[in-house]
C-alpha cells in the first residue's frame, strides 16, 4: 500500500503526495483540452436538427428548460422562399468568417461567430494535432530532463495561450485554432512525464493504483470542467471560462514546483526507510543509466504492437466522448448548456470510480499472487474493451429516449474505467526503464483519434444532426473497442521484455541503494521472499 502505518508515524509517505500530484495534474491537463468542447457551443451559433428544421416550434421530449441555450427555442437560419441564392449565402458559415452573431433570440453569452460545423472540428481537434507533434519526443525527453521541469513548463505556457483564447477568437477562427494547437504542443509532455515519475517512485505492485490516479484525474477533470464552464458561461460569458481556467492552471504550476522531485533521490525530506522500500521494490528493472530506447526490438515486438492498437482503441472511444458528447447531447438530444455540460460529465465520473475500483481490484490481485500480470491484463479487456464496445454498437437502436440514452453512455465508460489495469499500465510491465518513450509513441498513435473523430462527426452530420447520422460514428467508434481488445487478447504479455535490459555503468553503491539479498524478482516485478 502507498499509504502504511509503519510510514505514517512520521509524515504522509512523499509517493503518496506523488500520486496526489499526479491526479491533480492529470485533472489540470484535462481541463485544458475539454473547455473548448462547452465554450464553443455559447461562441457559436447553433446547429438545426431535424426537429427544429421541419417544425422550429416543437416541443422535444425533454423539458422546456433541457432545449437548447435560448431563451426560448432556437431561432435557426433556413433558407428563404423568396431567394434562394440569398438563402444559401445566409447559411453558408465559411471557415474563415468571423463575423458576429447578431441574432436577438440568442442568449448573450459573448459575441457569437459564424463558424460552420467544419471550423468547430478545426477547432476541437486542433489540440489533438500539436498534442500530436510533442507526444513522440516527450517521452526522451522526459527520460533525460526530468518530468519536473517540463511539467512546469507547460502548465505555465498553456495558462498564458489559455487566457488570451478569448481575444484570438476576435481576430479569426484560424487564430483560435492555432492556440488550440500551441495548448496540444505543450500538453503533449504531460502524460509521457507523469508515467516516467511513476517508473521512478511507485513500486509495481502499487502502480494499478496511481495509474488510477491518472484515469481518475483525467475523468474527473472532465467531470468538473464541462458544468463548471456551463455555469460560468452563462453567468459571466464565455470569456470568463477562459480566465478561471488560466488562473488554475498556474496554481498547479506552483504546487507541482513546490512539491514534487524527479526520483527519491533527489528528494529532500524523504525517510530512509520509504527510498529503501522503493528501491528494494524495483529489484534489477529500473536502470539508473540513460540509454537510448530499444525502438526497432519495441515495433518488432508482438506484445507492445498489441498494446499499441488496444490503447489506439481506448483512446478513440475516450477521445470521441471527450470532444463530442457536449455537442450530441446539447444539438441532438436537446438538453441545454448547462444540463448539456452536466450530463456529458456523468460518463466519466463513473469512469473515475471504477477506474480506481479496478486498479485496487488488479493491485490486490497482483499481491496476492491469485493471477499473473499477463492475465490480468489480458482478462480485464472484457471490461474496458469488450463490453464498452458492446453497448455502443446497442446505442443507436435502444437510446432514442435521452435519458436511456446518457444512461447507456454512463455505462459505457463506467466499465472501460478498467482500462486502469490493462491499457494504461501495460508499458510500465513490458519495460519500465523505457516507459516514457513507449507511452509517448502510444499517445502519439492514440492522439490521431481526437482529431479524426471530430472530422467523422462532422462529415456525418454535415446535413443533418439527428441520430440517425451518428447511429454510423457509434459503430465505427464499437468496432475500434472490440477489434483492439481481441487483438490483445491473442498477443499481448504482462512480462518484462529482455529489451527493457540496460547495460549498467560502474558506480558507487550507497547504503540507500543496496538491494536486499532476501529478495529477488520474477519476470513480471512482482516481490517474492525467500
Amino acid at each position: 500500500m502507498i499509504v502504511t502505518p509503519k510510514i505514517m508515524k512520521g509524515a504522509l509517505p512523499k509517493r503518496f503526495i506523488v500520486a496526489v500530484m499526479i491526479f491533480i495534474a492529470c485533472l489540470t491537463s484535462f481541463m485544458l483540452r475539454v473547455n473548448m468542447s462547452i465554450n464553443i457551443l455559447a461562441m457559436v451559433q447553433p446547429t438545426a436538427t431535424a426537429r427544429q428544421a421541419t417544425n422550429p416550434n416543437a416541443s422535444s421530449s425533454v423539458s422546456q428548460a433541457a432545449r437548447l441555450p435560448t431563451p426560448s427555442s432556437v431561432t435557426v437560419l433556413l433558407p428563404d422562399t423568396k431567394d434562394s441564392t440569398d438563402a444559401a449565402n445566409e447559411t453558408s458559415f465559411t471557415s474563415d468568417s468571423t463575423e458576429v452573431d447578431k441574432d436577438p433570440d440568442l442568449q448573450n453569452f459573448g459575441p457569437r461567430y459564424r463558424w460552420d460545423q467544419k471550423t468547430q472540428g478545426n477547432i476541437l481537434g486542433a489540440y489533438f494535432y500539436g498534442y500530436l507533434l510533442t507526444s513522440l519526443p516527450a517521452g526522451l525527453l522526459a527520460e533525460r530532463f526530468g518530468p519536473k521541469l517540463l511539467i512546469t513548463v507547460s502548465f505555465v505556457a498553456c495558462a498564458l495561450t489559455t487566457a488570451v483564447t478569448p481575444l484570438l477568437a476576435e481576430l479569426g477562427a484560424w487564430t483560435v485554432i492555432g492556440s488550440r494547437a500551441v495548448i496540444g504542443l505543450l500538453a503533449g509532455f504531460v502524460y509521457p512525464c507523469l508515467h516516467n515519475l511513476i517508473s521512478r517512485w511507485i513500486p509495481p505492485n502499487e502502480r494499478g493504483k496511481v495509474i488510477a490516479c491518472i484515469s481518475g484525474g483525467s475523468t474527473f477533470g472532465t467531470v468538473i470542467t464541462w458544468p463548471i464552464a456551463g455555469i460560468i458561461t452563462e453567468q459571466f460569458g464565455w470569456p470568463a471560462s477562459f480566465y478561471v481556467s488560466a488562473l488554475f492552471v498556474l496554481l498547479i504550476a506552483v504546487l507541482w514546483v513546490c512539491l514534487i522531485e524527479d526520483s527519491p533521490a533527489q528528494h529532500r525530506t524523504i525517510t530512509a526507510e520509504e527510498k529503501q522500500i522503493i528501491n528494494d521494490s524495483f529489484g534489477g528493472t529500473v536502470s539508473k543509466s540513460k540509454s537510448w530506447p530499444p525502438l526497432g526490438k519495441a515495433f518488432t515486438s508482438l506484445p507492445y504492437l498489441s498494446l499499441l492498437l488496444l490503447h489506439y482503441g481506448n483512446f478513440w472511444g475516450m477521445n470521441f466522448f471527450i470532444t463530442q458528447a457536449p455537442k450530441f447531447m446539447n444539438e441532438v438530444l436537446g438538453f441545454n448548456l448547462s444540463n448539456a455540460g452536466f450530463l456529458s460529465s456523468l460518463p466519466y465520473l463513473a469512469r473515475m470510480f471504477s477506474g480506481f475500483f479496478f486498479g485496487y481490484i488488479g493491485d490486490l490481485i497482483r499481491q496476492k499472487d491469485f493471477m499473473s500480470t499477463t492475465a490480468v491484463r489480458k482478462s480485464f479487456c472484457l471490461f474496458s474493451h469488450l463490453i464498452p464496445g458492446a453497448i455502443l454498437i446497442a446505442l443507436p437502436y435502444i437510446g432514442q429516449d435521452p435519458l436511456v440514452c446518457v444512461s447507456l453512455i454512463v455505462a459505457c465508460l463506467g466499465v472501460n474505467g478498467a482500462s486502469t489495469i490493462t491499457n494504461l499500465v501495460n508499458a510500465q510491465d513490458l519495460a519500465p526503464n523505457f516507459v516514457a518513450t513507449l507511452y509517448g509513441v502510444m499517445n502519439f498513435l492514440g492522439t490521431t483519434a481526437g482529431f479524426i473523430a471530430p472530422m467523422l462527426v462532422a462529415h456525418f452530420t454535415s446535413d443533418m444532426n439527428t441520430m440517425e447520422q451518428w447511429k454510423n460514428v457509434f459503430l465505427i467508434s464499437a468496432a475500434m473497442y472490440v477489434v483492439s481488445g481481441l487483438i490483445f487478447i491473442a498477443f499481448g504479455s504482462g512480462k518484462v521484455q529482455s529489451w527493457n535490459d540496460v547495460k549498467q555503468k560502474s558506480e558507487p553503491t550507497t547504503e540507500s541503494d543496496k538491494v536486499d539479498n532476501n529478495v529477488t524478482y520474477n519476470g513480471e516485478c512482482s516481490i517474492i521472499k525467500r
